[in-house]
């Protein structure tokens, strides 16, 4: 008997929310189907108003948009029961990370912040669902991210190579999985993959996004450019380290000054290759015996981003995920399915060795299902 469960994952981008289903009978990960439900225009400007916001945000703006996330989670939700011909009652929980406002890793106290009312999901959906993972690892010390690692390692984990599981979504994060079982699982936030990319775009173009990084392409790399951002402390902090919009966003871009004097196209191309840079520059300093690359998340489809990472990996294999049976799009959203039944089984999910914890510990809150 299948043992259903269903990942939600809204990431940095606001470009959808990705909707995985997911079986996990007998603890085998075998991803199902999947469904990417669009954000309403209004939703997605109060996010990025309230991101921009920060600490100045209105506690009335939180709660009604932590209100109108978990509506939409639910209808999320709804669809790919829909899509897949399944009732509430085939599902075992639903895992929502909820959409991340504030991420704040470097103060005092840290903080991270994810709005989506897994009450209202759970009401409407007539699921269990569990959410809140971030915070429990940071009450053990940690930084609350990266946390898709202990799944990687569960699902990507070879005997035969070295491998490193690069995430690129709005920030890129990567794993480091060695051959060894001996050496711990490590990783971390190695800097912007997307999200600079995409507020840049929005500003110059009106676009949520470069389309096949069309509009990169058009632009040369400004070497000036690309050395004063490689210059930011970020990039050369020790692990375990995680970052967001906090510190990647436009006003970190115009600190920058030089950007007003070039075309638009030649700091997109330069952004692209910030990403790539920041992403290998990590690899070879922390993973210097990688053989493989894996990438997943929305930036393995920007051509631009993957030519300039084929070409500085070099002679490191690079794929996507799909080689090994999880489309690179869905392996977030399936990896918060697989923490929320470890959750169910009172079982860790967190790794220590990635985000800085004192301890495992078992993640997320837990919000029942009615009984019928």
């Amino acid at each position: 008997m299948p043992e259903y469960y269903i990942g939600l994952m809204s990431g940095t981008s606001v470009d959808a929310i990705d909707t995985a289903l997911v079986d996990l009978d007998n603890h085998e990960i075998k991803f199902i189907d999947a469904y990417s439900h669009p954000i309403p225009e209004d939703i997605k400007q109060k996010i990025h108003l309230t991101c921009i916001q920060g600490k100045h945000a209105t506690l009335d703006d939180c709660a009604c948009l932590d209100i109108a996330l978990g509506n939409l989670f639910a209808e999320a939700v709804t669809a790919l029961l829909k899509q897949n011909n399944l009732s509430h009652t085939d599902i075992v929980a639903i895992a929502s990370h909820g959409q991340t406002v504030f991420h704040n890793p470097d103060s005092n106290p840290t903080y991270t912040v994810q709005l989506g009312d897994a009450n209202i999901i759970a009401e409407k959906t007539g699921i269990t669902t569990v959410a809140d993972f971030r915070r429990r690892d940071i009450a053990a010390g940690g930084q609350g991210a990266p946390l898709v690692p202990a799944f990687h390692e569960a699902a990507f984990r070879s005997q035969s190579e070295n491998r490193v599981i690069l995430n690129i979504g709005g920030i890129a994060n990567i794993t480091i999985l060695n051959t060894n079982t001996n050496q711990p699982v490590t990783g971390f936030d190695t800097g912007p993959g997307n999200t600079l990319l995409d507020q840049w775009i929005t500003k110059s173009l009106g676009r949520d996004y470069d389309q096949d990084a069309q509009f990169a392409a058009q632009g040369k790399i400004n070497q000036t450019l690309l050395d004063s951002f490689l210059g930011d402390p970020f990039f050369k902090k020790t692990p375990p380290k995680s970052t967001g919009r906090e510190l990647f966003n436009l006003e970190w871009l115009y600190s920058h000054k030089m950007i007003n004097t070039l075309p638009p196209e030649d700091v997109q191309r330069t952004l692209c290759e910030l990403s790539a840079q920041s992403i290998v520059q990590a690899i070879q300093l922390h993973a210097t015996s990688t053989q493989h690359i894996l990438v997943c998340g929305g930036g393995c489809h920007n051509p631009v981003i993957m030519d300039s990472l084929q070409r500085l990996a070099h002679p490191m294999i690079i794929d996507t995920t799909e080689v090994l049976d999880i489309h690179p799009d869905w392996v977030e959203a399936t990896a918060f399915a697989w923490m929320a039944q470890r959750t169910l089984e009172q079982r860790s999910s967190n790794l220590p060795s990635v985000t800085g914890a004192h301890s495992k510990t078992i993640l997320g809150a837990i919000y029942h299902a009615n009984p019928a």
